[in-house]
């Protein structure tokens, strides 16, 4: 399989007050590409701080971080920002729409920064909208969707690039629990037509829906391992 995404001996430490704060010790892992992969872990366990690095949001201390096949870890701002914008679709929890643009604006977003002209932005929005289910809500605002069809659209914006990896951050924790379930299945049918997905939680029976959980703990990887509970995800109407 291609590797994806490799780190090694990552470190990242922070300044509060007088104190140092160790966000990840030494953590090697590697994703193939097409893998869904979920990152769990108690709060200050580092997995936050794992995700920023892998979405190039933040640099390590010290270590590596090549992303498909680029070393990411030593890389200028400028440098992150084209890497972010073409490599990784972002999926947040509180959707981080712009809530005076239609659906259909909020999705060709990122196409804009890529230099994308207007026609183009359109079709290749509305196709990312087809694939979610959404291509029928193309003019309406997020005040007028409900909050599993905001988070589809936040879904349809991190497709819309055509990215290497989906990083998904905590994407059901504005959501009830059938509509969660919903996007979840979602995920699922986007990583069944061969994306890879990386998904931060909290929520156990969310991580069931990933292929392989990594946990962490103290900034160290605890575990990684396949997720023997793939045969239990939950069961809704």
């Amino acid at each position: 399989m291609t590797k994806i995404i490799e780190t090694h001996n990552l470190a990242r430490m922070y300044k509060m007050g007088d104190n140092i704060v160790k966000a990840l010790q030494d953590v090697s892992i590697s994703i193939d590409k097409g893998e869904y992969v979920a990152f769990m872990g108690p709060s200050g366990s580092g997995k936050s701080t794992l995700m920023n690095i892998i979405g190039c949001l933040d640099t390590p201390n010290s270590g590596t971080y090549v992303l498909n096949g680029q070393l990411v870890s030593e890389m200028t701002e400028n440098e992150l920002a084209e890497v972010r914008n073409k490599e990784i679709g972002f999926v947040f929890q509180t959707f981080n729409l712009l809530p005076r643009a239609t659906a259909l604006e909020n999705v060709a977003l990122p196409l804009i920064y890529a230099g994308y002209g207007k026609d183009e932005r359109e079709e290749m929005a509305m196709k990312a909208l087809e694939n979610v289910d959404l291509a029928n809500r193309h003019h309406h605002k997020p005040n007028e969707l409900s909050g599993g069809q905001r988070q589809r659209v936040a879904i349809a914006r991190a497709l819309v690039n055509n990215p290497s990896i989906i990083l998904a951050d905590e994407p059901t924790g504005n959501l009830d629990s059938k509509t969660s379930y919903d996007i979840m299945e979602l995920f699922q049918e986007l990583h069944d037509k061969g994306n890879t997905i990386i998904m931060v939680t909290h929520e156990e029976d969310i991580a069931r829906y990933s292929h392989r959980i990594v946990r962490l703990r103290d900034g160290l990887v605890e575990w990684d391992k396949v997720n023997a509970d793939i045969s239990r995800r939950p069961v809704h109407a």
